[in-house]
């Protein structure tokens, strides 16, 4: 039995390779992230006598090339949750925090839980990528929404309301009809220096070219809400580049969120757990996939207060 314990870290890491009865085939050593490297390891595990095992903890991003790695060249690796290898007893009263430390610790945890590691796969693989497409979600969803209200903001003084025309649901690219209209009405002087009917005929043409549908009596609604507001900019070419602008990075951002999205559950789908996930009470699209990129694989929990812990 060698056990090998790896901490992860930045661009390096710290390997420790054990037996049985103490003995230490491999003191911890550092081994850069690069390719020769990786490979002399690779090559040094390969050639140890019995079974080999591989350890390490699931910890940031760090880990996951590593263990990809290892695992594309036929090697057994687990990755395990810190908590487990803190917890671990190390028989020593001292307990320091140390790169070779850690490493030394989780070649001891591989050997006394030999029987217990789940072996590292294609399925984790697939969790992994879901779990970055959907903190990517999550940052580009934060930014969406700040670049929603910086309009918003921008709006109030050049068209105060406008952002409450319409409430369409977005389009699958995630394109709002609000949006487009401040686009080509991004000043209130754009509505109201028209007459009522030269409004009408011009906002009916902007609804068949962007494909939504028209309303003569949404328009007269528009018309007449806009006669009354009070706009604090004037309409001119910077007003105008201001507002064109906060609507092009709205909607760069919107269609990444929707683009994500439909990769998410698509990445989710050729997991085993999706069905299972995706018929709960509630979970749509969006979701089902955030459940599963967060908790991960569903079947290393043996009952609910396992999940909950």
């Amino acid at each position: 039995m060698n056990a090998v314990g790896i901490d992860v870290s930045k661009g390096k890491s710290t390997v420790t390779i054990r037996r049985p009865g103490d003995v230490v085939i491999l003191p911890p050593c550092d081994i850069p992230h690069t390719q020769s490297a990786i490979n002399d390891l690779i090559r040094q595990i390969k050639e140890l006598d019995g079974e080999t095992k591989v350890c390490m903890e699931h910890t940031g991003r760090y880990y996951e090339p590593v263990a990809t790695w290892l695992s594309d060249a036929g090697i057994f690796v687990s990755a395990v949750n810190p908590i487990l290898i803190k917890e671990f007893g190390d028989d020593s009263l001292r307990t320091p925090k140390t790169d070779k430390a850690d490493s030394k610790k989780i070649a001891r945890y591989t050997l006394d839980r030999w029987a217990k590691l789940r072996q590292y796969g294609n399925m984790d693989k697939t969790r992994n990528q879901l779990k970055t497409l959907n903190r990517q979600f999550g940052f580009y969803m934060a930014q969406k929404t700040a670049m929603k209200n910086n309009l918003i903001a921008l709006l109030d003084q050049t068209y105060p309301g406008a952002n409450d025309f319409f409430d369409s649901p977005a389009r699958s690219d995630g394109s709002q009809k609000w949006v487009d209209f401040v686009h080509t009405y991004w000043h209130v002087d754009c509505v109201r220096s028209r007459s009522l009917a030269a409004f009408t005929e011009h906002y009916r043409s902007w609804c068949r070219r962007k494909g939504y549908n028209f309303s003569a009596d949404k328009a007269e609604k528009i018309y007449q809400a806009s006669s009354d507001l009070i706009a604090v900019f004037p309409k001119d070419d910077s007003t105008k580049l201001m507002i064109r602008q906060a609507v092009a990075m709205l909607n760069t951002t919107s269609e990444t969120v929707e683009t994500l999205r439909r990769e998410m559950d698509e990445t989710a789908s050729t997991l085993p757990e999706y069905p299972v996930v995706m018929a709960m009470n509630g979970v749509g699209p969006t979701l089902g996939p955030q459940l599963i990129a967060e908790i991960g694989d569903v079947t290393r929990f043996t009952h609910r207060g396992a999940l909950t812990a």
